[in-house]
């Protein structure tokens, strides 16, 4: 860094005949050293710079007869440059050969302490800039709320990674009708629920695949009756009982947002990595960050509670209008919460391509307030509690093509026990839905037919009684209870078949599907030996890195018998309600789709369909209203009793 002194080009300028300086950046011979040796030229005993001109002033004294003389009220450590009409030897100190130029050593010593003191000045801006930086990415972290991410007494095994060591992300977005400040109680009305626990009105599982080429996302309406796991609150350690006859929202209020990601683990088998909660004035606050959304209406339209109120076509929503159109049910489709989810992923699919496209982002103070307001407006699991980890989570996810990004509903019939209020998971279709996210399939279709058992197998399998497994039971989900001994059972099972180097290990795990996972290419022929054995599907059968030789977990669709049940047997599950079903608690006849066509019950047909279609098993049902992330087409369809 050039440091400016009495010795700058408009200092030179005043002195006619100064020289400039040489290529190194030291004075040019001529000039007169500091009279200080080790201080800065330039400065004074009490570090103030000295007025420029002050060698141009000794020359005019100079002309006037005053003399060559030094001016006697210098002090030391101050700039002297030599006077114009000086003759050799009389500028100051001598050199040897009495010129009164510099010597070397002089020069040479000036030019190190110059370089220090750049060297000095480069260091403290670079310090001081990483201290503020250090500063504010404290302030950032300490604007993030934290919180536990699973409150259940059953959490389940995180995703197998795949034969690259890769794993998929499943990440839950909760939106919180919290009311616990002025911000909120203004915008979200009902001031006499100021003081009631939160209720999680928007929910949605954003899972990204292991090679992060594709992101789906799965709502569940919040008016979904589930069963809420017993949960414990880490901060009072109230207890709070499993219960089936709840609707989903309401298990924030058991303890927090932990206990909603144990809700999400019971009912899609799903294993869930991190959560973040966003509240009324966070969306207000992230909306106005992001510079608004576009939005389309096919009409216009006006709902009184949500205030919403928009003219047919599309709008750039943000701010408090934002959180209108997010709350709104009552205006959108059939009033319901299932249109206030396709509104959702309309909204979320648009802001994700604005931050994609980075036209919000080029802006410095645009971005500012961007990590300002999310930070502000997040609390989140205590492993994504900082700023890096929501860094790179977000650098992940903006891997993935925004028309590999696929929106989906759960699809859902109504409730038997209250059918005109609540729904609940739709028998087959749901299972579907959660079953390819947990197999990491890409809802819209377009995945290339996966093999994650590795490389073909080089040769045959060894003999039965050299391969040795593994066998764990993991029966005990977040769904079921543990089978006691079914990793024994089947260990004992294999041992009579002539897989006598076949062990079961008691440490618990719990998933929902069964796998066989060997480590190495070499092992894939034992592993197919093994299931072959059991009756495994192919599907059951992967390569991964996080085993160390072939391990079978019994997952939650193994529960009895030694061989594995055909696909026949569950059949009676996918087909929907039966006769006699529609009493039961979590069955029902009327589809809220179905009810559309005038058919209650009619569960295998489209919505609106008179016959059935048969859709492809590697893509989302169509009655999970998928949504594609780079459809810009799609526009809500209005509430005829909420239009103006």
């Amino acid at each position: 860094m050039r440091h400016n002194s009495v010795r700058g080009p408009r200092a030179r300028k005043s002195v006619p005949g100064a020289r400039e300086k040489d290529g190194t950046g030291a004075p040019a011979d001529g000039a007169e050293p500091s009279e200080e040796t080790g201080r800065q030229e330039g400065t004074g005993s009490a570090g103030k710079s000295t007025p420029a001109g002050k060698g141009a002033q000794a020359g005019k004294d100079a002309q006037a007869g005053k003399g060559g003389k030094p001016e006697p009220s210098k002090k030391p450590g101050r700039s002297d440059k030599p006077e114009p009409s000086e003759k050799p030897g009389k500028g100051g100190k001598p050199g040897k050969d009495g010129s009164g130029a510099e010597p070397p050593r002089s020069r040479r010593a000036r030019a190190a302490r110059i370089a220090r003191w750049a060297a000095l000045c480069l260091a403290v801006l670079v310090l001081g800039t990483s201290a503020a930086g250090w500063f504010y990415y404290q302030h950032l972290n300490g604007n993030l709320k934290k919180d536990a991410l699973n409150l259940g007494d059953k959490r389940l095994d995180r995703s197998a990674a795949n034969a690259a060591g890769q794993r998929p992300l499943n990440i839950l977005l909760l939106g919180s009708d919290s009311r616990n400040s002025p911000e909120n109680v203004a915008l979200g009305g009902a001031r006499e629920d100021a003081d009631r626990k939160p209720l999680a009105d928007v929910q949605m599982l954003v899972h990204v695949s292991a090679d992060r080429s594709n992101m789906s996302v799965i709502s569940v309406p919040r008016d979904t009756r589930v069963t809420i796991p017993k949960c414990t609150d880490p901060e009072d350690g109230k207890v709070y009982k499993e219960t089936n006859r709840q609707i989903i929202n309401t298990s924030l209020m058991n303890g927090g947002p932990g206990c909603t990601v144990a809700a999400w683990e019971e009912l899609t088998g799903i294993p869930v990595d991190h959560f973040m909660m966003i509240d009324f004035s966070g969306v207000v606050s992230m909306a106005d960050a992001v510079g608004g959304v576009p939005v389309c209406v096919d009409n216009n339209v006006y709902d009184k509670l949500s205030g919403l109120r928009l003219e047919k076509g599309t709008h750039n929503v943000k701010g408090e209008q934002a959180l209108q159109w997010l709350r709104t049910r009552h205006g959108f489709e059939d009033g319901s919460d299932i249109g206030r989810t396709h509104a959702q992923h309309m909204y979320m699919n648009a802001m994700v391509r604005q931050l994609k496209s980075g036209t919000k982002l080029s802006d410095p103070d645009k971005l500012t307030d961007l990590a300002e307001a999310a930070t502000k407006a997040l609390t989140v699991d205590k492993d994504l509690g900082s700023v890096k980890k929501l860094y790179d989570l977000a650098d992940d996810i903006k891997r993935v093509p925004s028309d590999r990004i696929t929106m989906a509903t759960m699809p859902w019939v109504s409730d038997p026990w209250d059918p005109d209020a609540h729904v609940i998971p739709k028998p087959g279709d749901a299972e579907k839905l959660f079953s390819l996210v947990r197999s990491d399939t890409a809802l819209d279709g377009k995945d290339p037919k996966k093999d994650d058992k590795g490389p073909a197998p080089s040769g045959p399998a060894s003999p039965k009684g050299s391969i040795a497994v593994t066998v764990f039971n993991g029966t005990g989900t977040a769904t079921q209870p543990v089978v006691t001994g079914r990793g024994a059972e089947v260990a004992a099972a294999l041992v009579k078949q002539g897989f006598t180097k076949a062990t079961s290990d008691s440490t618990p795990r719990a998933q929902a599907d069964t796998t066989l996972s060997y480590a190495k290419t070499s092992q894939r022929a034992d592993a197919e030996a093994l299931a072959k054995a059991l009756g495994l599907p192919e599907r059951a059968v992967r390569m991964s890195t996080a085993v160390d030789g072939l391990t079978l977990v019994i997952g939650g669709d193994w529960r009895t018998g030694t061989t594995y049940p055909k696909a026949g047997d569950a059949a009676a599950d996918d087909k929907g309600a039966k006769p006699g079903k529609a009493g039961k608690p979590g069955q029902g006849e009327t589809s809220g789709q179905a009810e559309k066509s005038g058919k209650p019950g009619d569960d295998d047909k489209a919505q609106g369909d008179d016959k059935p279609k048969k859709e492809a098993d590697n893509k989302a049902p169509e009655s999970s209203d998928p949504l594609n992330g780079n459809d810009t087409s799609a526009c809500m369809k209005v509430n005829s009793l909420n239009r103006f």
